[in-house]
């Protein structure tokens, strides 16, 4: 589907005696060999003009130049003439001469040709000689062209085509097998076009040779096939009128060569074994010449083995292959090409008579029309030759080399192009513009009928002056391209480099493009990792945003053919036309084209087109919602009203849920500019209902089909089965014959078992009958249970439904409106029913205590003892209250009820001992010591828990209202208080200044390591061997101090979007391995840092904890008279509450990077102060 455009054209003129013409490819300019005046000159190329090298005498007697070869590594040229002589030409000579003949061949040369290494030099002489020969000019192998070489290739033959193997019988041709030749060639030479020369061609990668001469002895021409080594490897089989043009496919799976027949003449093909491989007819060069006056002098493939240059006497073709079929793309008047040998589409011309050279840079494009709406029918004109293949891919998606419309000229054409005739949309005109070599043509295509084009007018070409290509004026005669109008009209300035660099004002948008094209509102490429991508118009280039390579997640990414490239885009179909390397089509649909048409034609509010290409092209139904969801609800009146159908309804409304597609799923085929934040949810709170409400408002208004009522009653979350089965219900009651196909329908988008229970709650048993119809169930199984509900009482019947359906609060009013207070009872008892049973008998307050003692007992027996109580004590049943105060720990209530049983004394005091035994336990010193001073009158214990308690003002005031010796009981019971205290006290500062001394230089450590290797420090063991202290508790936590690290496997924080997908891919069970490693710490883990700043953390919130009970103890321990203990503690906590600070500063408040940072500060523990006693402070 793509011509050769002209894009690039310099020519000198008037420059005669061109004798041979090469590429420097390190400066990508050319160079020449010209006679003038009896002189030879060596010329380079050098702005627009022939700048002369080197000169010397021409030879005396009649001479050809072979072969000219210029090295680009050593700044020089290879000139070889027919008479022998190889010249080698320098340019910059350091201990060399200029000019010097390196070697000279007695017999003459008939042929050479360079490896594609350029380190073998291949000639063939006069003499039927081939010789090897290096890049020094020293010989490597000589071999005689012999007629031996012809049994080389064993070329199988059982006589097809011979007279004496035809079978002659009656209907013969009917029975010929069509697979078999009806003649076999013998290798005759051409009659006219027979020039007995010699054709070297080497294979893309230097390792065969092939060389097309004539056998004399047998007047045959063949094609021998040479190894690198000089091996003759094969030979090519008979082909009568094979002609001396020869060229091997870079590529190197076929060799090129023409055949002439009659006044015919053909390309074919050959395998390097020697089998013929297809071929192709040429077209006559115009009306006027015959067969026998064309003479075609050469073949030469570019570099990458898509064009295919025929060299005529006084033109050349370019030709190309698409699906099997070769296309004539370009007829230049001058028949001398040498290609580019690294550029594909680059290459120098010279005119027959030698008086100019030209360069010449060409591209494929596309000769597609417009691809605006509603004009973008994707029309597509494809030269070749004298015929131009039109498709229109909106109509017809035909594949070439067919087509929908073939137009027939007189002449080759060069370039086409399209553009716009009318803009009326019922009526689509276009004009397509044809350049050939001698003129211009234009033919109008009305796609409004199914007329094909028709010529319009007619000239001469246009005034050379008036042409341009690429942005630069034209200087030659013969204009090669037609003007084209800039791709990014309205945006961007799009350009495409040789070296597959995409440009966007001159900025590189990205690498590895292999072809483009520019809509209204997206910049779609492919690229040569075979995807294709949608970047979003933006009007700053700088704004553009190419999407990554994730066609997997990413709708502007996907994947496609290798090699495929873009052909046309149709944005009002949502359509794109690729073309494959073969040459076939494919149409897709992507989905970045497709949900910008559905935008549109939301924001257009034309419902139905967007409803039609979500359904077509299975994109979700929410977007219709999603992208403008004021604008839906207020105008879901219009939506019903252009959908109509009630099946597309009902498919909308079952595609509804909370998701906003246009947030999560879809929300990179929006601009960057349209996108919501990246921290924004995606889930619209109630949608669905809302949706669903707003259709049923708006289509009771419509008196609308009663199955989008209840399509929008059963899609709610959580479904309206109750409210859809009504429905059915009003339909029954107005004797609609529709009640049958209903049911059928809630059954098919509701559970149907379901449904059976919703309708058996609506106590309705002839539309339950209707639901479990449709069901699977065996009638023998529900009719007799549905008989028996249909001879009970009304209330009996509801509580029977209401117990079957599990729905047993309700059951229980039914009961009570039966007034069976004793089932009730049992009911109640059953399934613990007993707050709503109570609620029914409030006012009675016999039946209410009757339930209330059931409760009772039911509280007791489930260890609910607080609530028993309450209720054991409403019931005046203060034993049992009692005793479920006690079991509940309520020692206060417990004591007080017990007091007015009254219990007797020895009871009551052992239940004072129990109770304070229980408190004893929970650590509740308090509660003990009230027990015991109040209840047991043991002073001594009393203040002995409370100093327990660092209660110690309770217990010196306790001490002192006792009768007792006040001395006594604070000398045995209250300084011994202090002083065990004070014991377990210096034991945890002093446990706390050990943690600190070995947690925080290894914290310390662990950091230092990470951060001069973070690699090891993630995969080795950081530890070297060393013992860390496991002296802290082992709590999982997630807060880390690592700053940005490494491997989120490690830390479990990622950027935003990614966290839960990276926890979502570990198994269950490997996460539970990772938090147990967590959870250790273990030395030498990624987790150890982690362990040890929690256990920092706990320690401060430990310390911090105590602070007031140590201020207590010092303070009466001063007052005690224990001023040296006092003064020890006190600084042992200040020593503490020091170290504590610095090590938070340390482990907490350092400096750290990454997204850890903040929510490092937070979580830093606070110090708190410890109030020191300014007597012991002064003393100091």
């Amino acid at each position: 589907m793509r011509n050769l455009r002209c894009v690039q054209v310099s020519t000198i003129q008037n420059v005669p005696g061109i004798k041979a013409t090469a590429w420097d490819v390190s400066n990508h300019s050319v160079v020449c060999l010209r006679d003038t005046d009896c002189l030879l000159c060596f010329e380079r190329w050098v702005d627009d003009e022939l700048h002369q090298v080197a000169c010397w005498d021409a030879p005396q007697t009649p001479y050809h130049a072979v072969d000219l070869h210029f090295f680009g590594d050593t700044e020089s040229a290879c000139i070889i003439f027919d008479n022998g002589d190889l010249v080698v030409v320098r340019e910059i000579p350091s201990n060399e001469e200029r000019i010097e003949i390196v070697g000279s061949i007695d017999s003459g040369i008939s042929a050479a040709a360079w490896s594609p290494d350029e380190e073998l030099l291949i000639v063939t002489t006069k003499a039927s000689t081939l010789i090897f020969l290096t890049r020094d000019f020293e010989d490597l192998v000589s071999v005689e062209l012999t007629a031996g070489d012809l049994e080389v290739s064993d070329h199988v033959s059982v006589g097809w085509g011979k007279k004496e193997t035809q079978f002659k019988g009656k209907k013969a041709r009917a029975l010929r097998d069509p697979t078999v030749p009806e003649t076999i060639d013998d290798g005759r030479l051409a009659k006219d076009n027979e020039f007995h020369e010699t054709t070297i061609s080497w294979r893309g990668d230097g390792a065969y040779v092939a060389v097309n001469a004539v056998e004399d002895s047998t007047q045959r021409r063949v094609i021998r096939i040479y190894s690198r080594e000089g091996v003759l490897d094969s030979v090519t089989e008979p082909v009568n009128g094979l002609i001396g043009p020869l060229s091997w496919r870079p590529a190197g799976n076929l060799l090129a060569a023409v055949q002439v027949y009659g006044e015919k003449h053909q390309v074919i093909f050959f395998e390097r074994n020697g089998l013929r491989h297809g071929q192709f007819a040429l077209r006559s060069l115009d009306g006027t010449r015959k067969g026998q006056d064309v003479c075609i002098r050469s073949l030469h493939w570019n570099v990458d083995s898509t064009v295919l240059a025929i060299g005529y006497d006084d033109r050349v073709q370019l030709w190309t292959m698409g699906n099997y079929h070769w296309y004539l793309k370009q007829e230049l008047f001058e028949p001398t090409l040498k290609w580019h040998p690294e550029k594909p589409l680059a290459f120098a011309l010279t005119p027959k008579l030698c008086h100019s050279i030209r360069r010449l840079q060409y591209t494929f494009d596309v000769g597609a029309g417009p691809i605006i709406p509603p004009f973008d029918y994707g029309v597509v004109v494809v030269i070749d030759g004298k015929t131009l293949k039109i498709t229109p891919f909106r109509q017809a998606n035909i594949p070439p080399p067919m087509a929908l419309y073939e137009v027939n000229m007189e002449e080759n054409a060069n370039d086409v192009s399209v553009t716009l005739q009318s803009t009326e949309p019922e009526r689509p005109m276009f004009k397509i513009h044809v350049l050939h070599p001698s003129k211009t043509a234009a033919y109008l295509l009305d796609l409004s009928t199914a007329q094909p084009p028709q010529a319009i007018e007619e000239g001469g070409l246009p005034d050379p002056a008036n042409i341009f290509v690429n942005g630069t004026r034209h200087d030659s005669t013969r204009p090669l391209s037609l003007q084209r109008s800039s791709s990014g009209a309205g945006h961007s300035d799009f350009k495409l480099t040789e070296n597959g660099f995409l440009l966007a004002n001159g900025r590189v948008l990205t690498r590895g493009c292999t072809s483009y094209l520019v809509t209204p509102s997206h910049l779609i490429f492919t690229t040569s990792q075979h995807l294709l991508k949608f970047v979003h118009l933006v009007a700053k280039s700088e704004d553009l945003e190419v999407p990554p390579d994730t066609p997997e997640s990413d709708e502007r990414c996907r994947s496609i053919e290798g090699g495929a490239k873009l052909v046309t885009a149709m944005p009002s179909i949502f359509a794109v036309v690729l073309q494959m390397p073969r040459g076939n089509l494919e149409t897709i649909y992507p989905r970045a084209l497709v949900l910008a048409g559905i935008r549109n034609s939301i924001d257009e509010k034309k419902y139905k087109k967007a409803f039609l290409a979500c359904r077509n092209q299975r994109v979700d139904m929410n977007i219709l919602h999603d992208h403008q969801p004021d604008q839906f609800i207020a105008n879901i009146g219009l939506f019903i009203d252009q959908v109509k159908k009630v099946e597309h309804i009902d498919l909308f409304l079952s595609s509804l849920r909370e998701e906003d597609v246009s947030k999560t799923m879809y929300r990179e085929t929006l601009r960057v500019d349209e996108r919501e934040p990246t921290s924004t949810t995606g889930v619209l709170t109630a949608k669905v209902n809302r949706v669903c409400d707003a259709f049923l408002e708006a289509l009771r208004s419509r008196k609308a089909n009663v199955k989008n009522l209840i399509t929008a009653q059963v899609c709610k979350n959580p479904p309206d089965l109750d409210a859809g089965l009504v429905e059915i219900v009003r339909l029954r009651e107005k004797g609609s014959d529709q009640v049958d196909e209903t049911v059928e329908h809630i059954c098919f988008l509701a559970d149907v078992n379901r449904l059976y229970d919703n309708a058996l709650g609506l106590y309705d048993l002839q539309l339950t009958l209707l639901i479990t119809q449709q069901s699977q169930r065996d009638p023998r199984e529900y009719l007799p249970f549905l008989q028996n509900l249909q001879g009970q009482e009304l209330s009996r019947r509801k509580f029977s439904i209401d117990d079957y359906l599990g729905r047993f609060k309700k059951a229980v009013g039914h009961l009570h409106e039966l007034n069976a207070f004793e089932e009730l009872k049992s009911y109640t008892a059953r399934h613990s029913l007993y707050e709503d049973a109570l609620s029914f008998y409030r006012y009675d307050e016999a039946n209410y205590s009757s339930i209330m003692q059931l409760y009772t007992d039911h509280l007791k027996s489930t260890s609910r003892f607080k609530e028993a109580a309450s209720a054991f004590h409403y019931l005046d049943d203060k034993p049992q209250a009692s005793e479920c105060y006690r079991l509940a720990n309520q020692w206060q209530e417990s004591l007080s009820i017990a007091s007015t049983i009254p219990l007797p004394d020895d009871k009551l005091r052992s239940l004072a001992e129990t109770l304070a035994q229980s408190a004893l336990e929970t650590k509740d010193f308090r509660a003990a010591a009230i027990i015991y001073l109040e209840y047991l009158h043991d002073v001594p214990s009393a203040a002995k828990y409370f100093c327990k308690g660092y209660l110690f003002t309770e217990a010196f005031r306790t001490i002192t209202l006792s009768n007792q010796e006040h001395t006594d009981l604070l000398t045995s019971v209250f300084d011994i208080g202090l002083t065990e205290n004070m014991a377990s006290i210096t034991e945890l500062l002093a446990d706390c200044k050990a943690q600190l001394a070995a947690q925080v230089p290894r914290i310390r450590e662990l950091r230092e390591k990470k951060k001069e290797d973070p690699l090891a420090f993630f995969e080795g063991d950081v530890n070297e061997g060393k013992d860390i202290p496991d002296d802290v508790s082992l709590a999982p936590t997630d807060a880390s101090t690592m700053g940005g690290s490494l491997f989120t496997r490690y830390t479990n924080r990622t950027t935003t979007g990614t966290a839960e997908t990276g926890t979502s891919r570990r198994s269950s069970k490997n996460r539970r391995r990772e938090e147990r490693k967590r959870a250790r710490g273990k030395k030498g883990s990624v987790y150890e840092e982690e362990y040890l700043v929690n256990s920092v953390r706990r320690l401060v919130e430990r310390v911090n904890g105590v602070g007031e009970e140590v201020g207590r103890l010092v303070e009466w321990m001063f007052r005690r008279r224990m001023v040296e203990r006092a003064r020890a503690v006190e600084g042992g906590m200040v020593e503490v509450v020091g170290l504590c600070r610095r090590a938070v500063k340390e482990v907490f408040d350092a400096q750290v990077v990454g997204v850890e940072a903040e929510q490092e500060r937070v979580d830093a523990p606070v110090v708190n102060e410890f109030g020191r006693l300014p007597f012991l402070s002064q003393s100091q």
